[in-house]
């Protein structure tokens, strides 16, 4: 069904080739989880919105992205970790491209990819959760370089494998890589010493690599690139804690610890970047701080790292939470029996609202309104509202826990993925 592109509102600078409504990457084109597309279907159908395509998937957690006409999704195939393209209108199978892998989660999780692709031009980019990075052409899915990252910079295999997700600055792809020092692996996995390869940055046309850079280890969140102090900042939130850099030389501009003292634990959410402000959140101990980067070094405005935990602001687990007009919304919690959508005033922390018993949700917020898709498939269309849980509709979609991946958005149509199917669904009235 063809589908009107809905011009974006803001001014974004777009790779070539893009479209003003592709999601090319994790979070979208601004990196934060936020569509300028407009005149979504509100209330939805009793029955839910109106499934336009779906598929099958394999094993995996990482959601699709989408660019020129095409949603291209990974997942893992037996021994092989596969991504896919699809038309991204009708969901019909245009190609595939597959490595093969021997990667085990110690933890007993599915063994697939955890990072979403990135499209770049006419380039995709792929990391898998044992390290292998891989651009591939968008037309026909042939290789165009590899590299085995844990072979050229060794790491201690994190908890869940790799998860971060690159980001592209100009001619660059810049990957957290979080290389250390080599030796047996460590019983307190707190004790793992970084070797200085932090961050990689390739050459994104030929993969040729233009510097390696940082003091710090991987974590699940994945790099962002803002206008902090007027100066264009890299911002990663490392296992450790919250790492400024140039991203055009990888100089480390400035470290932030932060980051819970039990030793299985992760740092997942993306910084939240408001102004010259960033917000780190996590779950396992240490909540959320929200700092100040103004003069080039981070100085707390308020912190719940000396709160019990029944205190803390908020505490996001692998969601990233949404900034709007001063107030910011996520999904607080660790496990699924105590977490809960709550927004908070991002000057103070103070808790304006919480809606309990949500389970662990991922966010997406376009025309006034969030979509949650909770990890048990249920789907929920929120107003944005300082003043209250503003709850408009809400269905079962059928997918199957886990639920993990944020909704996309793009050009109309929301894509939703669960345990072994991917939807796309009506968000947007089609134009006759």
């Amino acid at each position: 069904m063809p589908r009107a592109v809905v011009p974006f509102l803001l001014t974004l600078a777009l790779a070539p080739g893009l479209r003003a409504a592709d999601w090319p990457t994790f979070l979208g084109p601004t990196r934060d989880g936020v569509s300028a597309e407009k005149g979504i279907i509100a209330p939805w159908p009793a029955k839910g919105l109106k499934v336009v395509w779906e598929c099958e998937l394999g094993i995996g957690f990482a959601p699709p992205v989408t660019a020129g006409g095409k949603l291209f999704h990974a997942d893992r195939f037996g021994d092989d970790i596969r991504l896919t393209a699809r038309d991204a209108a009708t969901g019909k199978f245009l190609w595939k491209y597959e490595y093969p892998t021997e990667y085990e989660d110690r933890y007993g999780y599915d063994p697939g990819p955890r990072a979403c692709p990135v499209v770049d031009g006419d380039r995709v980019y792929l990391y898998g959760p044992e390290g292998v990075l891989v651009c591939l052409s968008t037309a026909t899915g042939k290789e165009v370089w590899k590299v085995e990252t844990r072979e050229k910079y060794f790491f201690h295999q994190n908890f869940f494998g790799c998860g971060s997700v690159p980001v592209v600055d100009g001619d660059l792809l810049i990957l957290p890589v979080g290389g250390s020092v080599k030796n047996v692996r460590p019983v307190d996995f707190r004790q793992v010493k970084p070797n200085g390869t932090a961050l990689v940055a390739f050459d994104k046309k030929t993969g040729e690599v233009k510097y390696a850079a940082g003091d710090e280890l991987a974590s699940y969140a994945s790099p962002t690139v803002a206008t902090i102090n007027g100066k264009k900042t890299g911002l990663y939130f490392a296992r450790g804690g919250l790492l400024g850099f140039d991203p055009q030389t990888g100089k480390t501009l400035f470290h932030h610890p932060w980051r819970a003292k039990i030793m299985e634990s992760v740092n997942a959410s993306n910084p939240v970047v408001v102004g010259d402000k960033v917000l780190l959140t996590e779950c396992y101990g240490a909540g959320s701080v929200l700092l100040d980067l103004k003069g080039g070094k981070p100085k707390e405005v308020w912190s719940d790292g000396d709160k019990d935990a029944g205190d803390q602001s908020l505490m996001c687990h692998w969601n990233t939470p949404i900034h709007v007009a001063g107030y910011v919304y996520g999904s607080s919690g660790r496990h699924t029996e105590d977490s809960d959508i709550r927004c908070i005033d991002l000057t103070t922390g103070d808790v304006k609202w919480r809606q309990k018993r949500t389970k662990r949700c991922s966010l997406t917020l376009a025309d006034g309104h969030f979509i949650s898709l909770s990890e048990y498939g249920e789907l929920a269309l929120l107003k944005v509202n300082p003043a209250k849980y503003d709850e408009v509709s809400k269905y079962d979609t059928g997918l199957e826990y886990p639920c993990w991946a944020a909704p996309v958005l793009s050009n109309g149509l929301l894509y939703i993925r669960g345990k072994g199917k991917l939807q796309a669904l009506e968000l947007t009235p089609a134009k006759k």
